[in-house]
């Protein structure tokens, strides 16, 4: 039993985190670029060979279907800003959080985003959650860093879970 809100907040984590490992053992290269509608988001090489994911300012109607490679990268851009934010540092601009390719680039890339998230959440006491959040919401003093945690718990089970079903989808056509 956890015997504080940060342990019950990381052994949630650990939880959604060892799901997510389930697809990214599966995951092959071929997965990560498959566009599975017409409308789709995904990652595209710039002229200088980075690779630039779709966006829009203002959500597109109706939503493009993001391909793996858009949601991991997506998964990177906030969760890279998020850990920004809680150790101190001026958090990265969207445009600066690169892509770094399909397969075990990127599965690498998630995995060090892992063990660095699992530093800081080893670093906060109980104390530290009930600090204002500075991410990511505008400063408001009804957002925690407990939030911020439940947050990034909530949108990595999101996305592990939209991650996994385009996995399937791509196995079970194949």
């Amino acid at each position: 039993m956890p015997s504080s809100r940060r342990d019950l907040l990381r052994w949630q984590f650990d939880l959604t985190w060892s799901l997510f490992e389930y697809h990214l053992d599966r995951l092959e290269p071929a997965h990560f670029r498959r566009e599975a509608a017409a409308l789709s988001w995904t990652v595209r090489p710039d002229d200088a060979g980075r690779w630039v994911p779709d966006w829009a300012d203002t959500e597109p109607d109706p939503v493009p279907v993001p391909t793996i490679a858009w949601l991991t990268w997506h998964v990177g851009w906030w969760w890279s800003v998020a850990i920004d934010h809680l150790q101190g540092r001026s958090p990265r601009e969207r445009t600066d959080v690169h892509w770094p390719g399909d397969g075990e680039p990127t599965v690498s890339w998630l995995r060090e985003l892992r063990t660095e998230w699992s530093t800081v959440l080893d670093r906060l006491s109980d104390a530290d959650l009930d600090e204002v959040a500075p991410f990511p919401w505008p400063r408001d003093p009804e957002h925690t860093v407990a939030h911020l945690l439940a947050w990034v718990n909530a949108e990595l089970m999101k996305n592990v879970a939209e991650i996994g079903q385009l996995r399937l989808v791509q196995d079970a056509s194949s």
